[in-house]
């Protein structure tokens, strides 16, 4: 075949064949396709879309990539969670543990924070000790020993994906739905899940910003689901103001921590819940989560994943040198905390990274005092701001101008906006 062809095929509206997807994504991954002629596809199925029979066999190339895992030796059902990423979203720490505890195995596949969105890796490995890179038998270790394990996917999962998500990050090819799905679930199929719940957050905060275009891009994940035998299922949640009251890395596994041990924010322990039983009803099991939650189950299986992968459960998480207070300017209700502005804040104080390359601070964040919806006080604290660096104080704060808002009437997404199956 020919590249040229390929994309004009695309480029001019037309529905690619089988053929012609298998060979461009394995010419692509073999480097017999450049990247400019990919990057040319890339532009064209943004501008074009693709039909679901594309998108289905679009996965299934990339997939075909690498290597499938296989937890068949498992005595227990596997289920997962996937989240489309946004602020303060620590909920695979408590989830994976809290799941696992009521009877499944949690092969948690997750990845690294960039820009304003925190990464699942990023957190945990504040925990001194832990390990992020484990082999495959590794993994299965840590399976068996604790029943669940969240780690970094390992190079041979899906590596065509991995290959165009970098060219798709440069060529401003990100926001296609039907790439962005096919990522999503080439790693999440070839990861070997029986099961998966898809966490798609909605709002400035989100990567999705509005209720239709995350509606488009879960049904259009669910359908690729379904087309590869993967019990899938997808509830759009709220992503307009941080999720819990920390957003950054030690402090977001200190909250979720309290989780575990039964405290923790309303909104973290709620969207914690649904999402394990959404879980565990997709393997086939039926314990309420929230008795684990109480009788300290939950807590002890985090406490065997994080030994089991090198961490020490008990040593202190590290502590910001530096903390700044953002005070209410007014007295009134908090009427909007946004997502976005307290994630980029977060990301300024040394949370998160600009470059995958770039190194994150473990004790940078912001712990937010008041959510939308509370009555506030003049001079009462709204935000403290963590950070190692002080001279990174001035611009964190500038992207809090406007980001709160005190006087009128909240107006915000519930926390569960949809479910599709």
């Amino acid at each position: 075949m020919d590249a040229i062809d390929v994309i004009r095929a695309k480029r001019d509206g037309g529905t690619l064949t089988p053929e012609q997807i298998d060979w461009a994504v394995d010419a692509y991954t073999r480097g017999a396709i450049a990247d400019e002629q990919m990057a040319a596809l890339a532009m064209a199925i943004l501008l074009n879309g693709m039909t679901r029979p594309e998108v289905a066999r679009w996965t299934e190339a990339m997939i075909r990539s690498g290597e499938r895992m296989d937890w068949s030796s498992l005595d227990r059902p596997t289920t997962d969670k996937h989240s489309t990423g946004g602020v303060g979203d620590k909920i695979t720490l408590p989830l994976a543990p809290l799941v696992a505890a009521c009877g499944a195995a949690v092969p948690q596949l997750s990845g690294r924070g960039l820009g304003h969105t925190g990464g699942t890796l990023d957190k945990l490995e504040s925990i001194p000790g832990w390990r992020a890179s484990l082999s495959n038998a590794e993994m299965l270790d840590v399976l068996r020993a604790a029943g669940a394990v969240i780690c970094a996917a390992g190079s041979g999962l899906a590596p065509a994906d991995r290959k165009l998500y970098a060219l798709r990050d440069v060529t401003g090819t990100v926001e296609s739905i039907p790439l962005i799905a096919s990522s999503i679930m080439s790693k999440k199929i070839a990861e070997g899940t029986g099961a998966l719940v898809l966490d798609v957050k909605v709002g400035s905060g989100a990567f999705m910003k509005t209720v239709e275009n995350a509606r488009e891009l879960a049904e259009t994940m669910v359908a690729i689901g379904k087309d590869h035998g993967l019990r899938t299922v997808a509830l759009l949640t709220a992503m307009d103001r941080p999720l819990g009251n920390a957003v950054g890395n030690a402090v977001e596994v200190a909250e979720s921590v309290e989780v575990l041990a039964g405290g923790g924010p309303s909104d973290v322990v709620e969207l914690t819940l649904t999402l394990a039983r959404e879980m565990l009803a997709a393997a086939g099991l039926s314990k309420d989560p929230a008795d684990a939650l109480k009788d300290g189950s939950a807590m002890d299986v985090w406490r065997r994943m994080i030994t089991a992968q090198g961490g020490d459960p008990d040593a202190p998480l590290p502590t910001a040198r530096e903390t700044h207070t953002v005070t209410a300017p007014s007295s009134g209700v908090l009427t909007r905390l946004d997502a976005y502005g307290v994630g980029v804040a977060a990301w300024r104080l040394g949370a998160g990274r600009a470059r995958k390359e770039d190194p994150v601070s473990a004790a940078a964040g912001i712990t937010c005092h008041a959510k939308p919806g509370d009555t506030v006080k003049e001079g009462q604290p709204l935000l403290t701001l963590h950070t190692d660096d002080e001279t990174r104080l001035p611009r964190a704060l500038e992207s809090l101008d406007g980001a709160y808002e005190i006087g009128g009437t909240p107006s915000l997404h519930p926390l569960l906006i949809d479910r599709i199956s």
